[in-house]
């Protein structure tokens, strides 16, 4: 096997501290074609959908991938922009913010890139944009703050795979969750104050995660819990009474059961409880994307309205918001803690030391 060395290594190389942050992906554009792309390797990964392998591959070229890319497409329409995916802007200006904040932190040592873990840039590709500026030690945040075994786990995954096609290997951290940071539950309360004081309260506040099947629970992934961690954290710190909150979950795949309960359900149900106006929120997704915008702000609020609802109200992501970039600034601090980037000095006495023993420099 022929492994990958790093472009533009040499001995004399000054070693620099490398950040990755990570999220789902997207489709390269709102067609068929590149929805069928997307989805075929999205729904191919053992992690997203825990079936028999041979089972599922009959069912996803034979079925889902003959039927979705075009209503997916469609729904992708309705949310691209000139800039592309929501979710794909939204993930380079987070990436954008982290970078000035970590340069004044630590000035040209750290290196911060982003990546996909389906779809374009892939993080293969930003590992290697890392690794050619001299990245000897690397920590990766994923934005998801609450672990599963299906984003944050498939991520580490990827991860392992690139690196087992690398000659050189860098120090290694891995931040696997963030859902009980105290900025980062600061940041989506303060949103939502936000929007209060600009709006107004309605009579409950709704946080819908994206769902997992149940018996992922079952079999003991953390999901459920550390999202109903997350809102309690929050409604703790809005002061919210039980009664004036809840918890759902949304985007739920196929026939088997999910986590419940389910958004749209409860979309439908809460005006004949006498529910009238409602805001929602998803501190599960660290950017807007199709399921935020489409899903939550277009399909459940008219799930909700035809109902008997009177007023909805979808309060945005923290996105690439300041309060946002500094609560995951703080996380990615914490985590290079002890660390320190190459030395130049070292560095030229290494690439002379290489050069004496005959090394290509």
């Amino acid at each position: 096997m022929k492994f990958q060395s790093p472009s533009n290594f040499s001995h004399g190389q000054v070693g620099k501290i490398g950040v990755l942050l990570t999220n789902l992906g997207t489709p390269d554009a709102a067609t068929p074609k590149a929805l069928r792309k997307y989805l075929a390797e999205f729904l191919s990964d053992p992690r997203v959908v825990e079936v028999p392998r041979l089972l599922w591959k009959v069912i996803l070229h034979g079925v889902i991938l003959r039927i979705r890319p075009r209503r997916s497409a469609a729904a992708y329409s309705t949310v691209w922009t000139e800039q592309g995916s929501p979710l794909l802007f939204h993930t380079q200006a987070q990436t954008d913010g982290v970078r000035a904040e970590m340069q004044k932190l630590y000035g040209d040592d750290v290196i911060v890139e982003f990546g996909m873990r389906y779809g374009n840039p892939s993080i293969s590709s930003a590992l290697e944009k890392l690794f050619s500026q001299g990245v000897r030690k690397l920590v990766v945040l994923p934005l998801y703050p609450q672990y599963s075994a299906s984003t944050s786990g498939s991520t580490f995954d990827a991860i392992s795979k690139d690196f087992t096609q690398r000659r050189w290997l860098p120090d290694f951290r891995f931040i696997s969750h963030y859902h009980d940071n105290a900025g980062y539950i600061q940041a989506v309360a303060d949103k939502i104050r936000a929007h209060w004081e600009q709006h107004g309260r309605a009579d409950k506040l709704v946080f819908s995660y994206h769902g997992v099947p149940k018996k992922y629970l079952d079999k003991g992934d953390p999901y459920h819990c550390e999202c109903y961690k997350t809102t309690r954290l929050v409604a703790e710190n809005l002061g919210l009474g039980k009664d004036e909150y809840q918890t759902t979950f949304q985007s739920r795949f196929g026939r088997e059961e999910w986590l419940q309960p389910y958004t749209d359900v409860t979309m439908k149900a809460l005006p004949g409880q006498g529910v009238k106006s409602l805001q929602v929120v998803c501190p599960g997704f660290s950017a807007d994307c199709l399921e935020t915008i489409e899903e939550i702000g277009e399909e459940n609020c008219e799930y909700f309205m035809e109902a008997g609802g009177e007023r909805f109200e979808y309060i945005p992501c923290l996105n690439s918001d300041a309060q946002h970039i500094q609560a995951l600034t703080a996380v990615l601090q914490e985590n290079l803690h002890g660390w320190q980037a190459g030395d130049s000095a070292k560095s030229a006495q290494t690439a002379e030391l290489a050069k004496q023993l005959g090394a290509k420099l």
